[in-house]
């Protein structure tokens, strides 16, 4: 009886060594030439140190067409299960390359779905490190099916849990799709591509001639297509992106943010009055007035290099996590435009959704004009600022650090569409458009009239600065709650954030609002 059992824990043993080699020894030399780990290597790296549980590892696929009956697929190529990350549990999967390519098949779809089913049921952040080839064409409509599986959960779970994607490798057809529904992705230069078709298809279809790194690499998505919001030069670089961006994230909506120790120190920085130009027209870069105001080296840049007209991440002030919304003057004036109205709004609801302070600093000369732009719809897409700010309730703050100009003064966080305090720098031009604009429609004719109508147009320009380009007009009116010395931002925001510590806003019961999409 004793040895029975000692031969079944043997062979139990021997299965799981099956299991964990993946695809064998010669996939896995072929993995690590394409300078790619293997999908338990990288759980290893993403995870804390001996925390990873793995769930279902012997799942194998039930398909006997096409050849795949004599052949074994251990794990149905990919792994899955719970760890902990920072000490906070999460659950994940993490596809193998060195199995049927990582293609999704039923069973491979189904040891997903369940672990995002537990990850929602615990309340636990949920990570998806994708590596795949795409459908696994030989299971036909049932690796749709699978697809279907894992689309659903990430739609359902969106906004109760946060999710993640990292992409390590191929990510191609409708596996797609699941990325661009979590919160974040992730993407390594040189070994990871997304695209709906290859390049294959492409040049099939349209002739055109185009590289997979050029068609879909992790440039291109961080770049031009914003479908990624992280890039890294290795998987080791990228598993540390993720590991510092949950460290400001909770483990779901129901939850608040982790605060980070704090050590009290001078709240004044350095003088921010001399650090940004006070003439409204010259550039400056507004990471240095978010360096002087949110704690040191807390700032996480979300979507760095796409639509670097807005700039948005996540800091800390006094240890508590906050999200930040602000134009940059370095590009595009700190114009809204198509690209950078999508980056903003989607980056509002997820704050909105996991209990995420939004601070606004705001220095725009309107929505950009132009026939593009125009046609490209930047109505539809404006309104999304619009809605995700009026739609938020939790702490809205703005700081108007110059310009706020049109539409975009009220899509950026006023008072009107629900902002909880609004301040202004005493410099803060607060108008339907910028003097210069204003004066030539409003006094027009005197300048044409004028015998020296330049002069004219400046005196009539300086005239409606004074008169109504300034904080003063708004913060009668209520626009503005308070007019405050720049140097004392930090300090102001730490006291906003502490009054609103406790803030609860009730919107009417709905299914769901129609946002302009």
């Amino acid at each position: 009886m004793g040895d029975d059992i000692y031969e079944k824990i043997n062979e139990l043993y021997e299965k799981r060594r099956e299991v964990e080699l993946g695809g064998g020894d010669e996939k896995i030399a072929k993995q690590h030439d394409k300078g790619k780990l293997t999908a338990r290597e990288r759980i290893d790296f993403l995870v804390d140190d001996g925390s990873f549980v793995e769930l279902f590892p012997f799942i194998e696929h039930r398909c006997n067409d096409f050849g795949l009956n004599n052949k074994k697929g251990p794990g149905d190529g990919v792994v899955t299960g719970f760890g902990k990350v920072n000490g906070k549990p999460i659950y994940l999967f993490s596809q193998d390359f060195t199995v049927f390519g990582g293609a999704v098949g039923e069973m491979h779809a189904k040891k997903i779905a369940a672990v995002m089913d537990l990850a929602a049921k615990n309340g636990t952040p949920f990570i998806g490190l994708n590596d795949s080839g795409g459908a696994r064409i030989q299971e036909g409509v049932v690796s749709l099916d699978g697809y279907g599986l894992i689309f659903h959960r990430n739609s359902i779970y969106s906004g109760v849990i946060p999710q993640l994607s990292v992409i390590l490798g191929p990510c191609a057809g409708g596996a797609v799709y699941s990325p661009a529904i979590t919160d974040f992705v992730f993407m390594v230069e040189k070994t990871s591509q997304m695209f709906i078709t290859g390049p294959k298809v492409i040049e099939t279809v349209t002739g055109e001639k185009i590289s997979a790194e050029d068609l879909g690499g992790a440039s291109v998505h961080n770049t031009t297509s914003g479908n990624a919001h992280f890039s890294a030069t290795s998987e080791e670089e990228v598993f540390l992106q993720v590991r510092r961006l949950l460290s400001y994230l909770p483990q779901n909506n129901e939850e608040m943010p982790p605060i980070a120790q704090y050590e009290e120190s001078n709240e004044y920085r350095a003088d921010l009055t001399e650090l940004i130009p006070f003439n409204s027209i010259r550039p400056y870069d507004v990471r240095v007035v978010i360096e002087q105001v949110v704690d040191e080296d807390s700032f996480l840049e979300v979507h760095k290099d796409f639509a670097k007209n807005i700039v948005v991440g996540l800091a800390r002030i006094k240890g508590e996590v906050v999200g930040l919304v602000c134009n940059q003057p370095k590009y595009l004036a700190g114009g809204l435009d198509i690209d950078s109205s999508d980056k903003a709004a989607r980056f509002i609801r997820f704050c909105d959704s996991f209990r995420i302070p939004l601070i606004t600093f705001e220095d725009v000369t309107g929505f950009f004009p132009g026939v593009k732009q125009e046609h490209g719809g930047i109505i539809r897409h404006g309104a999304k600022i619009l809605y995700a700010y009026s739609e938020a309730t939790v702490p809205k703050l703005t700081v108007i650090l110059r310009k706020a100009y049109g539409g975009a003064y009220v899509a950026l966080n006023s008072k009107s569409i629900g902002a909880d305090l609004v301040y202004a720098w005493p410099n803060a031009e607060i108008a339907v458009m910028g003097p210069q604009g204003a004066a030539n429609i409003i006094f027009s004719r005197e300048i044409e009239n004028s015998d020296h109508p330049e002069q004219t147009r400046a005196a009539k320009i300086s005239e409606y600065r004074e008169k109504f380009a300034n904080p003063y007009i708004a913060a009668s009116q209520g626009m503005v709650d308070d007019v405050i010395d720049p140097r004392e931002t930090r300090i102001k925001l730490i006291q906003a954030l502490d009054m609103l510590r406790t803030k609860k806003e009730v919107r009417p019961v709905k299914k769901h609002g129609n946002i302009p999409l």
